[in-house]
């Protein structure tokens, strides 16, 4: 072999050998990026997920208070009016109507349940990463928040016909004579209704969290 053909395959060797060292290094870059990724993630997720559990924590605050607020205001949903006889006294309360009794059990149990489930929240701002007590949580909204949906529309209904009547079954509007009793009805039922919405939005929050970790 001359020389010259030494020299061109000790040249080709250490070109191939150049080639696979920088394959090499890139591979090690590439697997220091991965072991990067993979400690920066883990990090953030979990600050994101704190962040989703201070906002579910601050959003069950609003949801008690419009559920207390529901409650409150329709059991003291009651009026008198100024006339009346020696016999007769025109009164109506809110357990007069069997709906409006169930909407105030109902929003009592609504209530109750988020005083309670307070605990389970902040354990979830504790333990950001923990998916037990956030999918027992989401379990327990959605049916609270089916619960809340229910009393509210079977109570709105009866507001609606309090307002309006119904002239085909010949039901006068009650709301003439008896218009701060609509008013509390009316009041209360709004606030169930704002507990609702921010339950359902409790729910999407949940699932959010649940999905990045």
């Amino acid at each position: 072999m001359s020389a010259d053909q030494k020299m061109s395959s000790s040249t080709e060797a250490t070109t191939i050998t150049l080639d696979r060292q920088e394959d090499d290094n890139s591979k090690t870059t590439i697997n220091k990026g991965k072991s990067i990724k993979s400690i920066v993630n883990p990090k953030a997720a979990t600050s994101h997920n704190k962040g989703l559990s201070i906002l579910d924590f601050v959003l069950r605050l609003l949801a008690t208070a419009a559920a207390l607020a529901a409650t409150a205001t329709m059991a003291s949903t009651q009026q008198v009016l100024p006339f009346f006889t020696q016999f007769f006294q025109f009164r109506a309360e809110y357990n007069d109507i069997p709906t409006f009794s169930s909407f105030l059990i109902a929003n009592g149990v609504i209530s109750g349940y988020l005083v309670l489930s307070l605990p389970f929240s902040f354990v979830c701002i504790v333990r950001p990463r923990a998916a037990g007590p956030r999918l027992f949580l989401i379990v327990l909204d959605t049916v609270i928040m089916a619960v809340n949906l229910t009393a509210a529309a079977a109570a709105a209904a009866i507001v609606y016909l309090a307002h309006n009547g119904n002239s085909n079954a010949n039901w006068f509007p009650i709301c003439q004579q008896f218009g701060d009793y609509c008013q509390s009805a009316s009041g209360a039922v709004v606030a169930s209704f704002v507990a609702a919405a921010i339950l359902s939005f409790l729910v999407l929050v949940s699932a959010f969290a649940l999905r990045r970790m």
